[in-house]
């Protein structure tokens, strides 16, 4: 017999009984412990609203039988090696997951990814912290695995209706993640985790007789009669396909500008733009956890969430990441981008997040109408262009004080920051647009009362994020195709169709089933 059940327990039960499991599962069952064979967490969070922390659980219960040793999913991966091909540009989730499901339904996924993998990825990121140089097909954000090999792994997701997230899950247990990921709330791999994760990844696509080609930047498509016929390289190559899958992130821009000159219709969308804030975790643990010193070692690095509406326009945290570091995702030479990401055992000094503004845009970037579809993207470019000459026109960062930001000074020094390039004082209260520094003034006020001890002279806020999703979207109809285009499958971030590497992972699927079986 299997009994699921809810579970609560104290941080107090937790630190004194290892077994706090089964007698809890005992006393609820009312059953005597000897009969429990087995017992499975199915899920696992922390309720830290009040003094006193319990951890929340729903196990299921094995009575007088075993548990199972092995997942009851399955993934039915066929030789593909001599299949009908699908091309698939980009190698993130979406292009990763895409290549996969191609696989189980019998196609061969033929993938083009303009980065490097992951080993000769290092390189590449050691050369924007340490010598300031961003390769534009290799950094943070291109190359083997997409933004999320080297920018933490958070696999938390509301998309919840798009698709079997556990079966995503399972997957990347298959492939080496560690199976804690199906139980807790906010699951997290990590980045020094992720990249065995992702290689293991490619090799089954291998195995299976898929291709993985990378350095291979897509450059034009032929278009003939509004049916794609081919896919240009940048060393010159031409190749015949006709079932497209492009799953190039939110950072594409090179697509973005391509599709706009064939006049392939895209749209401007909305988005969010901002800056990091980093606190010494230590700030962030003793207000959540109501601790004054060290937190229980049971207890993880505490994150936050946190959202305001200022002047009807929201201002909320993204990204963020307790334990972990702040990191340039510029795309190109000649703009500063941050990010956050932590490691898997989340034991940095420092907790990061992302504090974005939304940016409407229908209403927000009526100066930049002349671009028409790419308004926003060029909103978010000279956003970025300014956060390089303030910085003093290297990968050093902008940065300021919180409470300097927020009352309207120039901060005469600064904190000790995880960003490795560096970071220099600037007045981004005066430097960033109004409808963002405004907002996020009022935010970090609001947030401050949400949180005592948030609001602080020990956090700088480092400039600026605005990778947060793409601002450009690429239609597509109820069959996942292009309405114009027969044969191209917008799919992921830079499509506008997700948020994050479960989402992403989840409509690189469906974009798979699209093209291959035409749902």
């Amino acid at each position: 017999m299997i009994k699921e059940i809810q579970l609560r327990v104290s941080l107090v039960e937790e630190s004194k009984h290892q077994d706090s499991l089964l007698w809890k599962s005992a006393k609820k069952l009312d059953i005597p412990k000897e009969k429990i064979t087995g017992i499975k967490v199915l899920r696992k969070s922390i309720d830290a609203r009040k003094p006193a922390i319990y951890f929340n659980y729903k196990v299921a219960v094995y009575i007088n039988e075993p548990l199972p040793e092995t997942s009851s999913y399955t993934f039915d991966y066929k030789d593909v090696s001599k299949a009908n091909p699908v091309h698939i540009i980009g190698f993130g989730p979406a292009g990763m997951y895409a290549a996969l499901r191609c696989i189980e339904l019998g196609f061969k996924p033929i993938v083009l990814e303009r980065g490097k993998n992951v080993q000769d990825r290092r390189r590449d990121l050691r050369a924007i912290n340490q010598d300031h140089h961003v390769d534009e097909d290799s950094n943070y954000c291109f190359g083997e695995g997409g933004a999320g090999t080297y920018s933490d792994g958070k696999l938390y997701t509301r998309s919840l209706k798009r698709g079997d997230v556990r079966r995503i899950f399972e997957n990347l247990v298959y492939h080496g993640a560690t199976d804690q990921i199906l139980v807790d709330a906010h699951p997290h791999i990590g980045t020094n985790k992720l990249p065995k994760v992702v290689t293991n990844i490619r090799e089954t696509i291998l195995k299976y007789g898929g291709e993985v080609h990378f350095e291979t930047r897509v450059t034009d498509f032929t278009i003939t009669n509004n049916k794609i016929q081919a896919i240009q390289l940048l060393n010159g190559e031409e190749l015949t396909a006709n079932r497209v899958i492009l799953a190039t992130g939110h950072s594409a821009r090179d697509i973005f500008y391509l599709l706009d000159k064939k006049k392939v219709a895209i749209e401007a969308k909305s988005f969010a733009m901002g800056v990091r804030v980093e606190h010494p975790q230590h700030i962030i643990d003793s207000i959540q956890y109501h601790c004054s010193g060290d937190r229980n070692e049971l207890l993880p690095a505490a994150a936050y969430s946190l959202v305001q509406q200022v002047n009807g326009r929201g201002v909320y945290s993204f990204c963020m990441c307790p334990g972990g570091f702040i990191v340039p995702a510029a795309t190109a030479n000649g703009e500063v981008v941050v990010n956050g990401m932590s490691p898997s055992k989340r034991n940095n000094e420092f907790a990061n997040s992302g504090i974005v503004v939304e940016i409407n845009a229908d209403t927000d970037l009526y100066k930049y109408e002349q671009f028409g579809a790419l308004k926003a993207l060029e909103y978010q470019k000279d956003l970025e262009k300014l956060a390089f000459t303030s910085g003093g026109r290297s990968q050093v960062a902008p940065a300021q004080r919180l409470t300097d930001f927020v009352e309207g000074r120039l901060s005469s020094d600064l904190n000790p920051t995880s960003y490795q390039p560096g970071i220099k004082s600037v007045p981004l209260h005066s430097l960033l647009p109004k409808l963002i520094g405004k907002s996020l003034r009022r935010g970090f006020e609001s947030f401050g009362q949400k949180m005592k001890g948030y609001y602080t002279a020990e956090a700088n806020i480092i400039g600026v994020e605005s990778r947060t999703s793409s601002p450009v979207s690429i239609p597509r109809t109820e069959k996942l195709e292009h309405p114009q285009i027969e044969g191209l499958f917008p799919c992921g971030e830079g499509g506008g169709y997700a948020g994050g590497i479960i989402s992403a992972a989840m409509d690189g699927e469906r974009c798979a089933e699209a093209a291959v079986l035409g749902l």
